[in-house]
């Protein structure tokens, strides 16, 4: 007896490698097709017949499984959305451990599409659901702020180099100054540009003036925090969110053996980076219930 069809889609730039096949009681997988379409709206129309075709038994239910593939699977996730498929996305991380124990010693697109598709025929995952136009756009901003914010430290640090080296070369410092100008130029306009937005929603806004009555926090830290969560969206509980900002805390423990207990680091880095300096900062202004928790692990392993 059939339970349900999964379709596997390890997705390119310009290719998508798609697989389908169906698992029953005996947990036993059977594939059916697969098919090559280009990453296009033709070619996902192209993949939207294809289901359609092989998924004859409609009264089962049908999964998509797909890998993050930097932006380049954002079309076709948004596309299969819309049409009202439950689609599934997979970090690359795990996918390459789940076919890594089905035993698969070679690897192509056609064979990781299909591990896909057994990953989500096999497992229950999480359904995906897309950014809103608000907090995606506000997502660009941050995150471009901090490449610009990473470039000028890269340019920093190669005039102080520079201006200490054997035989300084002052055009090529000058030249530098001029681009470092105009990263701080960019950056006071991203600025500029991402308070506009958040201001562009009244109920988003008040809730930031709320938290801007803190010491220690401003608008880029509630505006990159925000935007890489999507409004907290999709998020039952704390917990969750903690553990999507590799916030959760780890242990190596086996035996005998005790090894280090540390925070996972596996999650939104770019949530951990502006966070930081804040975290220090309210401690410094003595927010209460910050500094409590702050006194309070501090007591335990006297660490700073």
């Amino acid at each position: 007896m059939t339970l349900k069809y999964s379709v596997g889609l390890d997705v390119s730039s310009k290719k998508i490698d798609g697989s389908i096949c169906v698992i029953d009681q005996n947990q036993q997988v059977q594939f059916m097709s697969k098919i090559t379409f280009n990453n296009t709206v033709c070619g996902f129309k192209n993949l939207d017949s294809w289901i359609t075709k092989w998924h004859k038994a409609t009264e089962l239910p049908l999964v998509v499984c797909m890998e993050a593939t930097g932006v380049y699977h954002e079309n076709c996730a948004l596309y299969l959305f819309e049409k009202g498929y439950q689609l599934s996305i997979v970090l690359p991380n795990k996918a390459k451990k789940y076919l890594e124990c089905l035993g698969l010693k070679s690897k192509n697109d056609s064979i990781d599409a299909r591990g896909l598709a057994q990953m989500g025929a096999e497992q229950c995952l999480g359904l995906w659901q897309p950014l809103g136009r608000y907090y995606y756009e506000l997502r660009n901003y941050t995150r471009q702020h901090q490449n610009i914010q990473e470039l000028k430290t890269v340019i920093s640090n190669q005039i102080h180099a520079l201006k200490h080296g054997m035989y300084p070369c002052e055009m090529t410092i000058e030249q530098l100054k001029t681009t470092l100008a105009l990263f701080d130029s960019q950056l006071k306009e991203l600025s500029k540009k991402m308070k506009l937005h958040l201001k562009s929603d009244d109920v988003v806004y008040r809730k930031c003036l709320n938290i801007l009555a803190m010491k220690g926090l401003g608008y880029l830290t509630i505006a990159t925090l925000i935007a890489e969560t999507n409004g907290f969206e999709l998020f039952e509980n704390y917990k969750q969110l903690v553990s999507y900002a590799g916030y959760d805390v780890v242990e190596a423990q086996s035996g005998t053996r005790v090894g280090k207990t540390k925070i996972s680091k596996k999650g939104n880095s770019r949530i951990r980076r502006a966070l930081h300096m804040p975290s220090l900062v309210v401690i410094t202004c003595k927010e209460k219930p910050f500094l409590d928790l702050y006194n309070r692990t501090f007591e335990k392993h006297a660490i700073k």
